[in-house]
C-alpha cells in the first residue's frame, strides 16, 4: 500500500524558539502521573490473578494483553500509548546518576546554612560571567570548575561562621563531610574527639568523631536554605526553572506504563513472569510500607537505618542495576535486573538497537562482490532478491500495458509482480488465481506491487555507518547470482572490502522518497566528502593499472586495437567519435595510448570538453617538468594528453590535482562521469 504524505497547512502552526533539558522536579513527576502507587502486591487472591488496585500492574496505566483493556484511555494493547504513575518515598534517597552533582554543590556551599562559600571579590567576579545569557555548555562546564575550586579555598563561612571542610563519598551513594580538617582551634577538636571516642568505643569502634555523614534528609533541607541570589553561582537555572538543587534528590519515583515492562504468561508453570522494573517498584512500595509501620510503632533507630538504606539502595538499582559497591547478597546470587541504563545504553539498547538500528521492510543484505562493468551508479541486485523487493507501482495510461505483462508473469518469474491491490483496498496474491483475467481487469488507480527492475531507484548501505556517504543512492541493475555487487571505485566512501563484507539494499517505497534520494544521496553527487572538498570516488585498482600502462611512452597500438579499445570503454558515450592521425606512419601507422586516452576525454571537434591540468605524477622527482625523461610530470592540453603517464597521483582520490576533479570543477558531474565510466582494465 502506498504510504499517504504528510501534508503542512501552515495554519496554527507554532515556530519552536528552543528545547531545554531540565531535571523533573517531584510536583511535575506527580503532575504527569495518573496515579499514586501505594501497594505492595501485584496480584488480589482471587486466583484470576486480577491486578491490585494502586499497585504496580493497575490497568489505569495501560495494558500488556490482548485480552484487556486499558482503564484510562478504554483502548487495547496496540492504541493505547501507556500512562505513567508515581511512588511516593517516606523518605528522600540521593539519585544515582546525579551523585556527583550533589557532592559538587555541597563543596560550594556551607553545610550547616546553606550559604554560599565565595569570597566577595570572588563572587564579584563570578557574578558577571553567570549573568551572561546564553552561556553555551563549555563555558559554563569550565565556570562551573573554577567556582568549585574558590569554593574549596574557604574553610569558614562567611555568613554563621562554622567550619567546613572535604566533602567526600563513602561507600555506597554516603556523602562523608570532613568537618574539622581545616580548623584552627585544634584542642577543642581533639577533646571533641576524645569524649567522642570514650563514649562510642563500645558500639562502634570504627566511628571518628570530626566525620560527619550527610543522610539525604540533612542534604535535601541544606539545599531548600540555598538562597534565591545563590543559585545562579551553581550554574543550575533560576528560582523560576525546574533546575533546582532540591530537585536532585528523589522524593517520588516514576512509574512507566505497562506496555515497556509487561507481565509474560508462563506456559510450563501457573502464573506470569514479572519485568525486572515491576519487580523492584513492589519491593519499593513494600520498604516505604515498612518504614511507615516502623515510624507509628517507634521501633528501633537501628532497624529504621536499615530499611532507609535498602531503600536507597532498590531505587539506585531501579535506574542503574549495574551500580558498583553494592554488595553481592544484597542483590543475590542471580544474575542483576536491567534498570532504565541498561534499557538506553549499549548495542542492545533503545538508541543503538532500537532507534538507530531498526528492522525495516523492503530491504535487503548479502555478501559484496566486485563488478567493474558496472557504472558507478549502478549496483547489481541478484535476481532472487529483486523477486522479494517490490514497489507499489500505480496503473497510468502510460504504464497500463507493461504492468498488465508483470502481472502475467506472477511472483516466481521475472521481471513480475507479487500483489494487486485494487482502488477498494481488495489485496490479491499473484500467485493463486488466474492472473490472466486478473490482468485483463486492471484499472486506472490500481496498485501492483511489482519485482525490483532495472533502474530502480535504491539505497546502499555497509555498517557502521560513520559519515553520510556511508549510505548511498544507487540505480539497481538486476543480475544472476547471489551478491551484491558494485563498482570498485565506489568502495572508498563505504570503506568496503570483498573479504567477506555484507551490505544492506533498501527499495524506497514512494515518489517522494525516490525523488530525495536521487537529489540528495545520489553518489553522482557526492563524489567529493564534505570533509575537505577532495574526491572520494575515483579510479582504484585495476583502473590504475590499466591507464598507467596505456598512457606509458612505450604503449603503441595497431588501428584495430585502438578503435577496440576506445569503443570498449567509450561505448557509453552516445557521441561521435573521430580517431585521431597516428603518430607513427611507417612501416605500420600506430596509435599511441595518449592519443587513446585523449579521445576519451573529446571525442570529436565538436566536443566542448577542453580539459587543462598540469601536475606532478607519484614518481615525479623534481626533474624539469613537461618533457621529462621517465615521463612523470602529466600535461593535459584542451584534452590532448601531451606529457605524463596517468598514475595513482593523477587518477585517485585524496587529491585535487587530479584529471576527475578538474572534469568535474569545470565540466560538472555528467562529464566526470563519463570518463569515471571508462573501463580502463
Amino acid at each position: 500500500m502506498v504510504k499517504e504524505q504528510f501534508r503542512d497547512t501552515g495554519s496554527g502552526c507554532y515556530k519552536i524558539s528552543k528545547v531545554e533539558f531540565t531535571v523533573s522536579s517531584p510536583e511535575e513527576i506527580a503532575r504527569q502521573s495518573h496515579l499514586r502507587v501505594i501497594a505492595k502486591h501485584l496480584y488480589q487472591q482471587d486466583g484470576q490473578r486480577t491486578p491490585v488496585p494502586h499497585g504496580a500492574l493497575d490497568k489505569r496505566m495501560g495494558t500488556s494483553s490482548n485480552s484487556s483493556k486499558c482503564s484510562t484511555c478504554a483502548k487495547g494493547m496496540v492504541e493505547c500509548v501507556g500512562h505513567f504513575g508515581h511512588v511516593d518515598l517516606e523518605l528522600p534517597v540521593f539519585h544515582c546518576g546525579y551523585f556527583t552533582s550533589i557532592l559538587n554543590i555541597l563543596q560550594c556551599i556551607c553545610k550547616t546554612c546553606g550559604a554560599l562559600l565565595l569570597k566577595p571579590t570572588d563572587r564579584k567576579k563570578f557574578a558577571n560571567l553567570v549573568g551572561k545569557p546564553n552561556i553555551t555548555y563549555l563555558v559554563k562546564k569550565s565556570l562551573r570548575k573554577k567556582i568549585i575550586a574558590e569554593a574549596k579555598k574557604v574553610h569558614t563561612c562567611l555568613v554563621c561562621g562554622d567550619n567546613n571542610g572535604v566533602v567526600k563519598k563513602c561507600g555506597m551513594l554516603k556523602i562523608a563531610h570532613d568537618k574539622y580538617r581545616y580548623g584552627k582551634n585544634g584542642e577543642k577538636v581533639k577533646a571533641c574527639k576524645a569524649e567522642f571516642e570514650i563514649s562510642t568505643a563500645a558500639k562502634f569502634p570504627q566511628l571518628d568523631a570530626t566525620i560527619e555523614v550527610l543522610n539525604p534528609l540533612t542534604v535535601l533541607n541544606l539545599f531548600e536554605r540555598i538562597s534565591v541570589e545563590d543559585l545562579p553561582f551553581l550554574l543550575m537555572g533560576s528560582s523560576d526553572s525546574s533546575g533546582k538543587p532540591t530537585d536532585l534528590i528523589l522524593k517520588n519515583i516514576p512509574v512507566p506504563p505497562i506496555c515497556i515492562r509487561p507481565s509474560v504468561v508462563s506456559e510450563i508453570k501457573s502464573g506470569t513472569t514479572e519485568d525486572d522494573i515491576t519487580m523492584k517498584i513492589s519491593e519499593i512500595c513494600f520498604l516505604n510500607d515498612a518504614l511507615v509501620k516502623h515510624k507509628e510503632s517507634g521501633g528501633k533507630l537501628e532497624m529504621f537505618v536499615d530499611y532507609w538504606d535498602c531503600l536507597q539502595q532498590q531505587c539506585a538499582l531501579l535506574i542503574n542495576s549495574e551500580m558498583s559497591g553494592i554488595p553481592n547478597q544484597n542483590i543475590g546470587k542471580k544474575k542483576s535486573g536491567r534498570g532504565f541504563v541498561q534499557r538506553l545504553k549499549g548495542k542492545q539498547g533503545r538508541f543503538r538497537g532500537n532507534l538507530s538500528g531498526k528492522r525495516v521492510d523492503f530491504s535487503g543484505r548479502s555478501v559484496i562482490s566486485p563488478d567493474p562493468n558496472l557504472k558507478i551508479q549502478q549496483v547489481g541486485v541478484p535476481i532472487h532478491m529483486s523477486q522479494v523487493l517490490t514497489y507499489p507501482e500505480r496503473v497510468t495510461p502510460h504504464n497500463i500495458k507493461w504492468l498488465r505483462i508483470l502481472v502475467r508473469n506472477g511472483p516466481n518469474r521475472h521481471p513480475g509482480a507479487n500483489f494487486i491491490e485494487s482502488k477498494e483496498g481488495i489485496r490479491k496474491y499473484l500467485l493463486y488465481g488466474d492472473r490472466k483475467r486478473i490482468s485483463n481487469l486492471l484499472e486506472y488507480g490500481d496498485i501492483v506491487e511489482r519485482h525490483c527492475v532495472d533502474g530502480d531507484v535504491v539505497l546502499f548501505n555497509r555498517q557502521p555507518s560513520l559519515h553520510r556517504l556511508s549510505i548511498m543512492c544507487h540505480r539497481a541493475k538486476v543480475v544472476p547470482g547471489r551478491t551484491l555487487r558494485f563498482n570498485e571505485c565506489v568502495c572508498a566512501p563505504y570503506n568496503a572490502d570483498f573479504d567477506g563484507d555484507e551490505m544492506n539494499i533498501h527499495l524506497p517505497q514512494t515518489e517522494e522518497a525516490k525523488a530525495e534520494a536521487l537529489i540528495l544521496m545520489a553518489n553522482q553527487v557526492n563524489l567529493v566528502t564534505p570533509r575537505n572538498g577532495e574526491l572520494i570516488i575515483s579510479a582504484t585498482q585495476d583502473f590504475l593499472t590499466g591507464a598507467y600502462l596505456l598512457t606509458n611512452k612505450n604503449a603503441f597500438f595497431h588501428k584495430y586495437e585502438a578503435e577496440r579499445i576506445i569503443m570498449m570503454g567509450a561505448s557509453e558515450l552516445q557521441e561521435f567519435v573521430q580517431l585521431p592521425p597516428p603518430s607513427i606512419l611507417k612501416p605500420v601507422p600506430l596509435w599511441t595510448g595518449k592519443q587513446i586516452i585523449s579521445t576519451i576525454f573529446r571525442p570529436n571537434k565538436l566536443s566542448n570538453i577542453r580539459l587543462n591540468l598540469r601536475t606532478k605524477g607519484k614518481n615525479y622527482l623534481g626533474q624539469a617538468e613537461e618533457m621529462t625523461a621517465d615521463d612523470t610530470f602529466v600535461v593535459v592540453h584542451n584534452s590532448e594528453l601531451l606529457a605524463g603517464a596517468l598514475d595513482k597521483a593523477v587518477l585517485g582520490s585524496g587529491a585535487k590535482s587530479n584529471v576527475f576533479y578538474a572534469l568535474l570543477r569545470d565540466f560538472g558531474t555528467v562529464n566526470c562521469l563519463k570518463f569515471l565510466d571508462f573501463k580502463f582494465s
